[in-house]
């Protein structure tokens, strides 16, 4: 994949390709329908879900009320994580379990019971990923380039790693970046493994497109650049993972840039850790 491939016109090609292989709309009327219905609702369960659980302050009533329940005070293990220094690491690991929860096992229902498939089917093997590594550094270098110029802001460097005591040891920023980067994985599953392979029988290349709305909404919360190119970067993504029949490319693209921007972060901070344990 060279430049080229960027123009419009490779564009709509490759996804005429998706378009006529196998297995796109192998599914007829009915139980393309009956697909479509399914798979959407997942999707909208799943984010309406994630939307409001995904938040530490759930977390926080949970373990009030386990408190109430032990007989120990609503504020017992709140105080006791906070005193230890690992309150915002718990909200983290919270929160990737909600995307565990919503990104992983609420699909995995689906395709068990729904489809009567295996997870392995929906990009889970690394299949061609190799056959296309140039598309996914074609699509990793630019955002390289411009998380090293968007790196010398005072906005990246408040804002990146969301994790705010990942400098404090080795131990906290292995841990997060654990979390950070499981969260990919869900969430290319999700996108990528789930709705894309999902949906091609019922309606072909046009599930990319689909996909991408979703995808791009997911990100109106963060600056208006971001949510933009969500649009393209989804697509381009979209294309490679049905084109490789696998997740991991676009993990490692995610991983990647993810990894440069809180190390950037950290670099610009002078806050590398300086020791393994943080006590």
């Amino acid at each position: 994949m060279n430049l080229n491939a960027l123009h419009p016109r490779q564009i709509l090609r490759a996804l005429d390709e998706i378009d006529r292989a196998s297995p796109s709309y192998t599914l007829d009327r009915p139980a393309a329908l009956r697909r479509v219905m399914l798979v959407l609702a997942c999707v909208s369960v799943s984010l309406l879900v994630l939307h409001y659980a995904k938040f530490s302050t759930n977390l926080l009533a949970l373990l009030g009320w386990l408190g109430d329940w032990n007989g120990k005070g609503e504020q017992h293990y709140v105080q006791a994580l906070q005193a230890q220094g690992w309150l915002e690491l718990c909200g983290y690991i919270w929160w990737t379990l909600c995307h565990l929860l919503t990104f992983i096992v609420l699909p995995w229902l689906v395709i068990r019971f729904g489809f009567k498939q295996s997870m392995l089917d929906f990009g889970w093997r690394w299949n061609q990923v190799s056959e296309h590594w140039r598309g996914y550094l074609l699509l990793l270098s630019p955002i390289l380039v411009f998380v090293v110029l968007v790196s010398f802001g005072d906005d990246f460097v408040n804002h990146y790693p969301f994790y705010r005591q990942a400098g404090r040891s080795w131990l906290d920023f292995l841990l997060w970046e654990l979390l950070y980067m499981s969260q990919f994985v869900f969430l290319e599953f999700f996108f990528r493994g789930f709705m894309l392979n999902a949906l091609r029988p019922a309606m072909g290349a046009n599930a990319i497109w689909v996909m991408c709305v979703p995808y791009m909404m997911i990100h109106l919360p963060k600056l208006a650049l971001e949510a933009t190119g969500a649009i393209l970067f989804g697509l381009f993504l979209g294309i490679l993972a049905l084109q490789s029949r696998s997740i991991w490319g676009g993990v490692l693209v995610h991983a990647g840039v993810a990894l440069s921007m809180d190390l950037a972060a950290l670099l610009r901070k002078q806050d590398i850790p300086g020791s393994f344990f943080p006590f």
